[in-house]
């Protein structure tokens, strides 16, 4: 015997016993979110929950600054100093 699906409107999940969600399809595409992503949640008030990408803060920023200074800049100041 088939089981019956239910249908619901787009853009809408259930919690489960468990405290688990279903983020919907277009909101998951939409935050440019992908699997393995790591989240934190906090409450915003009653019935509002927001959640974040946790990212590793020095890897997204190691490396922004390459190519401003020249090669020997660190040589040339220190060279100032004597």
């Amino acid at each position: 015997m088939a089981r019956e699906v239910r249908k619901r409107p787009r853009g809408r999940t259930t919690i489960t016993s468990k405290h688990q969600v279903t983020i919907p399809a277009e909101a998951f595409a939409a935050a440019g979110l992908v699997a393995g992503d790591a989240l934190q949640g906090r409450a915003l008030g009653p019935g509002r929950v927001l959640f974040e990408r946790v990212g590793d803060r020095l890897a997204e920023t190691a490396g922004i600054f390459d190519g401003i200074y020249p090669e020997n800049a660190v040589e040339v100041l220190r060279g100032e100093w004597e």
